[in-house]
């Protein structure tokens, strides 16, 4: 049987249901804890997590995990891990590290006594002279000791550059959406990919373009490589086999209705470079429009909306006047649901009209909510009695 791992995959506030959502519906099981979602599985497993999850920002290995209350414990108990079954002579293994609620609270310490007690083992292993450096030539493993209530987690992140980093963002608006947030967004709305998706104010295009690789089902992963397929443990059989699986996967003859707009034309050209990056610019379409100018004579279709927040002063006034107006173009489309995502707690004054509900979410450290309002519900189909 294939070596089985203690694996999480971490997320940003208020978005870990999600990826355990995703991976249940990976097949994969797991629990949900603050910030991330713990699971077990092999390197296909690996693979499949770092290949599929849209909301998640890296996936780990847990290598250890104990109790640490001195220096010498760390120490000790770091040096017992068989760091060789994971680093060779030659690893790159710099050390990040975090401490809350500690009682060894100095991260630079718990740093380096991390990295000295792995340096004695693998020199002790690899037969190394104690007064010569190990190389650190060869792949990166990224290590971090992290530290909640005198409880140590040890892990290697098998990601590298973030989830979020799809490799289509050729460019970026001046307050972008991380890509693995807007995924979220588009999930936690009651969009099906029969249905019209809007961005009234869509930017460099990100949540259309999350909501197409969705409507597409294509992995959001697939046009990037990840850090561990450099590890000479990892065999690149794995990933081949499962990027094959998402090729197959992937719907790519399914007409969507996914449009986006913006005030700003340049903002538009971006969006569109985007879009034609990840293959998708058939899927999606953008024009310059101003929010004011929206019309639809389309039904049940859902809007999704991350506004300019206006952090510089002078621009609060605007930021609001967007608002009203969205409550203006909006309000009357009866069948349509809208989800909006502001820092500006106010934002229902202005709109002029109460969310049906409201979620808290961080977008990096900034508290904002998602305000959603939601459309009348399509009128079910008649059963047909077939004799």
């Amino acid at each position: 049987m294939e070596k089985q791992y203690n694996l999480i995959a971490t997320a940003a506030a208020g978005i870990e249901a999600l990826v355990g959502k995703e991976l249940r519906e990976l097949g994969i099981d797991c629990q949900v804890e603050n910030g991330r979602a713990r699971f077990k599985g092999d390197l296909e497993t690996i693979a499949t997590a770092n290949l599929w999850l849209r909301t998640a920002d890296r996936v780990k290995i847990i290598v250890d995990e104990f109790d640490a209350f001195t220096f010498d414990e760390l120490f000790e108990k770091v040096k017992a891990i068989p760091w060789e079954d994971y680093l060779p002579m030659d690893a790159e293994f710099p050390v990040a590290g975090r401490s809350i609620k500690s009682k060894l609270y100095s991260v630079p310490d718990c740093q380096s006594i991390t990295k000295k007690a792995i340096v004695e083992r693998l020199r002790e292993v690899y037969h190394r002279p104690a007064r010569v450096p190990l190389p650190e030539t060869g792949a990166l493993f990224q290590l971090e000791v992290a530290l909640l209530k005198d409880h140590v987690v040890l892990t290697l992140d098998t990601t590298g550059p973030s989830l979020f980093k799809r490799g289509y963002r050729l460019e970026k608006g001046g307050a972008p959406l991380k890509e693995n947030m807007a995924a979220a967004l588009v999930m936690l709305t009651n969009w099906r990919k029969d249905r019209p998706f809007y961005d009234p104010v869509c930017g460099s295009g990100t949540l259309c373009i999350e909501a197409a690789l969705i409507g597409h089902n294509i992995a959001p992963g697939f046009n990037r490589a990840f850090a561990c397929e450099a590890w000479d443990w990892v065999d690149p059989a794995i990933f081949d086999k499962v990027r094959a699986a998402a090729e197959e996967a992937a719907d790519y003859d399914i007409q969507l209705d996914i449009a986006g707009s913006d005030i700003n034309g340049r903002m538009i050209e971006i969006a569109q470079a985007n879009a034609e990056e990840i293959g998708l610019g058939d899927s999606i379409q953008f024009k310059q429009r101003a929010v004011k100018d929206f019309k639809t004579e389309k039904e049940y279709g859902v809007i999704v909306a991350n506004p300019p927040y206006g952090e510089r002063l002078g621009e609060e006034e605007q930021v609001r006047e967007l608002y009203r107006e969205m409550g203006e173009v909006f309000r009357p489309l009866k069948t349509w649901s809208k989800y909006i995502l502001t820092s500006d707690l106010a934002f229902e004054e202005f709109y002029g009209a109460k969310a049906t509900k409201k979620r808290k979410l961080y977008n990096g450290a900034l508290r904002t909510d998602l305000f959603q309002y939601w459309g009348e519900r399509p009128p079910r189909k008649p059963r047909v009695d077939v004799e």
